[in-house]
């Protein structure tokens, strides 16, 4: 009987690792849009304003709700008209740029599986521009590539796990009814 015991807690086990590595492996299955390049690169360095700032992504992204704008170290936006989704593209035109110094280009699409992701990018600018500014932008809300998502979902099924593991584990480890 002790080796059926024995046989019983290998095979909960094994099963709690396997439970627990699909929930670890949630993160990577449920993946979500991500920048993969943009223009000009994020960081770099650029002496003259593009004529546009644009965003590329693993994947393809819905036209609704897309916004991007580029905000000038002094506090404006040097964006100009409504931003275009084309395919897995983000761009929005610029009419020069202004004062030298850092420009932040912040993001808000919706990716192909629904889910909002907003993030920002940087690049600086070494010469003083000619443009015109935009008016003053509104306080940055996100982070470099924030995601938002409904993490805690994950912990739901992480408490299930440890008590489908519990009760296994009991039920291996208890006595047979009539044995003492």
């Amino acid at each position: 009987m002790k080796g059926h015991r024995i046989t019983s807690l290998r095979a909960v086990v094994v099963g709690f690792v396997a439970m627990l590595a699909m929930v670890l492996g949630v993160g990577t299955a449920s993946a979500h849009s991500a920048v993969i390049g943009s223009s000009p690169e994020n960081g770099a360095q650029i002496a003259a304003a593009p004529q546009q700032v644009s965003l590329q992504f693993n994947e393809a992204l819905h036209q609704n709700f897309a916004s991007l704008t580029v905000v000038g170290p002094d506090g404006n936006l040097w964006s100009k008209g409504d931003p275009t989704v084309q395919g897995d593209t983000l761009s929005v035109p610029l009419d020069g740029l202004g004062p030298a110094g850092e420009y932040t280009i912040a993001f808000r699409v919706t990716s192909a599986d629904g889910h909002p992701i907003s993030g920002t990018q940087v690049f600086t600018l070494t010469q003083e521009g000619v443009g015109t500014p935009g008016p003053k932008a509104a306080a940055p809300t996100g982070s470099s590539d924030e995601v938002s998502d409904s993490s805690g979902l994950i912990w739901v099924f992480v408490g299930i796990g440890v008590v489908v593991f519990g009760g296994g584990l009991w039920f291996a480890l208890r006595r047979p009814r009539g044995q003492g």
